[in-house]
């Protein structure tokens, strides 16, 4: 019995060895009672932090490095950022103030057109009365319309422009613009058959109108009325005599001595384009 003891001691220690071959045995049992006993809450945090120092890997030598060019970064950033809010800021105030300005401007010029054109309009129609109204009264001006109400004579109610008929749509436009001309007039103003719907009558205030304004601005109107070109100061016409070649003529109306016309100009050029 004894001898069979023997033999599995012997077994043991080789398996031992062979399995803990890089571990001496002896140190292992000579320090065995300075361990501290299985379930020792200090040995279970130790192991647990051995443990999460190994999953973290091997030191990387350059973090420190990493870590300040990331900061450097983020730095640079954060001041872009606060670039970039400024910014934002200091253009939603100037644009604020702009809008300030742009509404103060279109509510100035809103009531001084709106004012004008109710004193031209009785003068265009021969009574009557008409105004301007926003579409939004209590909205943004900046993005609001313009009505224009009107109510000619003979006609009970005010009604839109577009309710008109043509001739009365446009001597309305008409005295709208004579009215913008007198707000802030222009140097010159160009009316293409703005006549041509008129009839006698209206013709006849709208030329009065006209005259009226020619200290102002100059009128060069395109018309084929004759009570029109009365009114003119020079008269330029357009024929064609011969297929291919235009000719302008020009007559300068103001009368010379005598109550002779001053002066009369034919000027003759070649224009396959041109039309009668």
């Amino acid at each position: 019995r004894q001898q069979e003891a023997s033999m599995k001691r012997v077994a043991l220690e080789e398996q031992v060895s062979t399995r803990y071959a890089d571990v001496q045995l002896m140190d292992v049992v000579t320090d065995y009672h300075l361990r501290p006993p299985v379930g020792d809450p200090e040995e279970a945090r130790m192991v647990e932090l051995r443990g999460l120092i190994d999953r973290m890997g091997e030191i990387n030598l350059t973090a420190i490095e990493e870590s300040e060019e990331s900061q450097k970064r983020f730095d640079f950033l954060t001041a872009q950022r606060a670039d970039l809010e400024s910014a934002i800021h200091q253009l939603e105030a100037a644009i604020e103030k702009i809008n300030r300005a742009s509404r103060k401007r279109f509510r100035e010029t809103f009531d001084a057109i709106d004012a004008k054109f109710r004193e031209v309009y009785p003068r265009m129609f021969g009574g009557g009365r008409a105004h301007l109204s926003l579409t939004d009264e209590g909205g943004d001006l900046l993005e609001t319309g313009v009505d224009i109400v009107a109510n000619p004579p003979g006609k009970k109610v005010m009604q839109n422009i577009e309710l008109l008929s043509g001739g009365e749509k446009a001597l309305t436009a008409v005295s709208l613009l004579f009215a913008i001309f007198l707000v802030k007039p222009s140097p010159f103003c160009v009316l293409d058959e703005v006549d041509a719907p008129l009839d006698e009558a209206n013709v006849g205030r709208f030329n009065e109108m006209v005259r009226a304004m020619t200290d102002r601005s100059q009128f060069i109107i395109i018309s084929h009325n004759r009570r029109t070109m009365e009114i003119a100061d020079r008269l330029c016409g357009i024929t064609m005599e011969e297929p291919g070649v235009s000719k302008l003529v020009s007559v300068n109306l103001r009368s010379g001595a005598g109550g002779k016309v001053a002066r009369a100009s034919v000027l003759t050029e070649s224009s396959p384009a041109a039309t009668a």
